[in-house]
């Protein structure tokens, strides 16, 4: 048997497959405050469940204020106290968990999905249309929060003040905070006004402690030569082998907003020649690849160059450190899989 391969894959996605995916990924599914485990060492953790939960009991409980055309066009009054809760802290300290667990926990109609999901929603059905839809929504959950470009600081701002004002509770995860979003990225301080409008609807919450998943765990497993790679991959039912090279080709026509699709059903990914990004454009399409192979669990295997050599020191320096830390955590867990599997 012959591995498939991702590039040969070709996603679509519909507006209306986009809002009916608005649900935590699949990781996730029985995510409760329950099943969160904090850090003994991390008072923040065990405070910030408790804090998510109250948010949750407020958003459940709390109705719609008069309807959505109202509150668009300056008829209908803001609610009282802020509407949103944002998680701030490192990578790895389970706060994709908090906030699946609070979207599970708030009965609908809710919403939940990435920073990108979002905004491709956004492009996908029209501002008026989005603002439309989820203003009938008790909760909009939002992972990965992040602004790395003008026209999303000024689309998610407003985004976030109309909804707000239509009473909808907005919960958060990033690893900035609110004020000093896109620092480092584009010429924030034109746009200081926006975001420190925005973080205002915020109560911003820390949440600390190292990344959960490599304490105490041994070092993941090497990189290995092709034929072992190759070997792996077809013995494998579902599982992909991909040339890297190619692979960043292929991500470059693909939609972020598809990569979910793309890898859905895929039991294992591998990929030959693996070797550090050449560009910053490439290394943020890898860390938008690995969250949703994160997401889904699927299992990752390379050859070539470690996992650990995929972004530059330059890379890591720079403005988009923080993500290109996560996704070396969350990829390194997922090559810890494959020896499970």
């Amino acid at each position: 048997m012959t591995a498939a391969r991702l590039i040969d894959r070709r996603p679509e996605l519909s507006p209306a497959d986009m809002v009916d995916a608005m649900t935590p990924p699949p990781r996730f599914d029985e995510a409760r405050f329950e099943t969160y485990v904090p850090n003994p060492e991390e008072p923040s953790q065990a405070a910030a469940v408790e804090a998510c939960r109250a948010f949750a009991d407020r958003a459940g409980a709390g109705g719609k204020n008069g309807s959505w055309w109202r509150s668009l066009f300056g008829g209908g009054r803001a609610p009282a106290g802020k509407q949103g809760l944002y998680l701030d802290g490192g990578f790895g300290v389970g706060k994709t968990h908090l906030l699946a667990s609070l979207w599970h926990a708030v009965p609908g109609p809710k919403s939940y999905g990435t920073f990108v999901e979002v905004t491709n929603l956004v492009g996908a059905l029209g501002f008026t249309e989005t603002v439309k839809r989820l203003s009938e929504h008790r909760l909009l959950a939002i992972d990965e929060f992040e602004l790395d470009d003008p026209g999303d600081t000024m689309l998610v701002t407003q985004l976030i003040a109309k909804l707000t004002e239509a009473g909808v509770h907005i919960a958060a995860t990033s690893n900035t905070l609110p004020g000093k979003l896109g620092e480092g990225r584009f010429a924030a301080v034109d746009f200081l006004r926006e975001i420190h409008a925005m973080s205002e609807r915020f109560e911003v919450l820390r949440v600390d402690g190292p990344d959960y998943r490599h304490r105490g765990l041994p070092d993941p497993p090497e990189s290995v030569d092709d034929a072992e790679l190759t070997a792996e991959a077809d013995s494998l039912p579902g599982a992909t082998l991909d040339d890297f090279d190619a692979l960043c080709d292929h991500l470059a026509g693909v939609h972020p907003s598809k990569y979910g699709k793309l890898v859905d059903d895929v039991a294992a990914v591998h990929l030959r020649g693996l070797h550090a990004a050449p560009n910053q454009t490439v290394g943020l399409r890898l860390v938008a690849f690995a969250d949703r192979l994160y997401d889904r669990a699927v299992p990752v295997r390379v050859s070539g160059e470690p996992l650990s050599s995929l972004f530059t020191e330059e890379m890591l320096r720079g403005g988009y450190r923080k993500k290109y830390l996560r996704a070396l955590s969350r990829l390194t867990a997922l090559s810890r899989d494959t020896v499970k599997s």
